[in-house]
């Protein structure tokens, strides 16, 4: 094993592919590019007092599993308020948005399911599939006709269609009302990981409430969404919403809820606070999707076929191909030193195999911010080979 670990690490500094954790520092001035902390909430003082004020209520921990003594007042509250923000009939909150998707995957799954997903579908999404034991086919990114098929052929009794509704890397949105009716028609559930547009995406009085609230996904008997509480609303945690059955059927089945301590109160707090926000503030979540726009119009004198921008302003995420891993993780050294922080995405996080940066508009950039960081990006990617 202990030559097999030195083979592995050998590889991954060949290939460029070297992943170290990097302390922030708490006073770091920097334009920050890299963070989901979409809305800006995780540093909001409204949201800071909401989780102190829990701690000394309740204390640090949940002390134990939900169905223990590790649900309070709060847990329940939070689930109340997140179910009636996107338009479901009621959700279960988990410790993390990665245990929330193995949870409704693995508690809905099993020999009986099929499951057909976008082969873009996030990792949280992929270990879900894995775990349940069902038959799992993967169809083209955003292809409905390709899961229409798949639907078509399939022999097991039930049916899960798992899909994001704005993807992590690209940005791109997912056409979900073509998959809703891909849903109805071969009695299966569709669900939407909501990730990155809960509390950035919505239209009119649904602004930040995501993509399924005030569509006819929201409350349909078909359609879950899973959703997390560390992006957008600032806190940590995640959240399974959907049908009052399938809460009562994850409860007694979902073993990432069953088996682990339960969110702490600190920031289930938090995330409520964070939800009121969204409901009070929607103008915070049309500052992402401007900003996002601003960011792709201030890089595009720069971009060239080796480095293009997908300018996907449903949502918060610009992404910029590389011509190597080497390539995009010195880039974003380079925008570090520089005082803009961007996400480098390298072989396994991209999905279609290409590295890439990744730029999250946030609702509290200035108009200077995005004019400083188009300006050193633009330098750097100006410079490439």
């Amino acid at each position: 094993m202990i030559t097999w670990l030195e083979q592995q690490a050998d590889v991954r500094d060949r290939r460029g592919l070297v992943r170290r954790p990097r302390p922030r520092a708490v006073d770091e001035h920097c334009i920050d590019l890299a963070s989901n902390d979409y809305l800006g909430l995780a540093s909001d003082p409204r949201v800071l007092e909401a989780a102190a004020a829990a701690v000394l209520q309740w204390g640090a921990g949940a002390t134990s599993s939900r169905l223990v003594a590790g649900t309070t007042r709060l847990h329940l509250d939070l689930e109340h308020e997140l179910a009636m923000l996107t338009g479901m009939d009621s959700a279960l909150v988990f410790s993390s948005g990665y245990l929330a998707n193995i949870g409704v995957i693995t508690a809905l799954g099993g020999p009986g399911t099929l499951i057909v997903a976008d082969e873009h579908c996030h990792a949280s999404m992929i270990d879900g599939f894995r775990l349940s034991r069902s038959r799992t086919e993967l169809f083209t990114h955003n292809s409905i006709e390709e899961a229409s098929r798949l639907l078509a052929e399939r022999q097991e009794p039930r049916a899960l269609i798992a899909v994001e509704s704005l993807y992590s890397v690209l940005g791109d949105e997912s056409p979900l009302k073509g998959l809703l009716a891909l849903a109805e028609e071969h009695d299966a559930v569709l669900l939407i990981d909501e990730a990155h547009s809960l509390g950035v995406t919505g239209t009119g009085l649904f602004q930040g409430r995501g993509s399924v609230a005030g569509t006819s996904l929201a409350g349909h008997p078909n359609v879950m969404v899973s959703a997390t509480l560390s992006k957008a609303l600032g806190s940590q945690g995640g959240a399974v919403l959907g049908s009052a059955l399938l809460r009562e059927h994850l409860v007694n089945r979902a073993r990432s809820f069953i088996f682990d301590t339960g969110l702490a109160p600190a920031a289930a707090a938090a995330a409520l606070a964070g939800v009121q926000i969204i409901r009070d503030e929607p103008w915070r979540a049309s500052a992402v999707r401007s900003n996002a726009a601003a960011l792709a119009v201030g890089l595009a004198p720069a971009l060239t076929a080796r480095a293009a921008v997908f300018d996907r302003t449903a949502g918060a995420v610009q992404s910029i191909a590389m011509p190597s891993a080497e390539s995009a993780l010195a880039a974003a050294e380079a925008a570090r030193a520089a005082g803009v922080r961007i996400g480098c995405f390298r072989p396994p996080s991209v999905p279609d195999g290409m590295s890439r940066l990744r730029l999250t508009a946030r609702a509290i950039l200035t108009p200077e911010d995005i004019e400083n960081s188009c300006a050193v990006l633009r330098g750097i990617l100006e410079e490439l080979p």
